[in-house]
């Protein structure tokens, strides 16, 4: 699992496991609100190493944002949509936050991946 040290605000590739395990693929466009944004993403990638099933994110915004987050399970994923501060982040993405979204979750049946030394 990845696990950022404290602190660090760098992009990250996350470290996952051998497959299969589940990406959550989370395609969005921003209102002009920025009311609170930057930190409810920061409190719920804090609550989200936490979670049972969770295996890391990765994330990039322009025009349009992509966050992909990664899961061991289904029902690790279900977990998530239900806990309380993801519910609430939910309701303020539709209330101000985001212009439109789209949700993906799809298996991850193979990966592979290149480090330069």
């Amino acid at each position: 699992m990845h696990r950022p040290a404290s602190g660090q605000n760098q992009p990250m590739i996350a470290r996952t496991p051998q497959p299969p395990y589940y990406a959550v693929i989370f395609t969005s466009t921003r209102t002009e609100v920025d009311e609170g944004y930057g930190d409810m993403a920061a409190l719920l990638e804090s609550i989200a190493l936490d979670q049972p099933g969770y295996l890391g994110i990765e994330h990039a915004r322009e025009a349009v944002g992509i966050t992909v987050s990664y899961w061991t399970d289904e029902a690790s994923i279900a977990a998530w949509k239900a806990q309380a501060d993801h519910q609430l982040a939910q309701r303020y993405g539709r209330e101000k936050w985001y212009a439109a979204f789209a949700l993906r979750i799809a298996k991850v049946e193979r990966a592979y991946g290149f480090i330069a030394e």
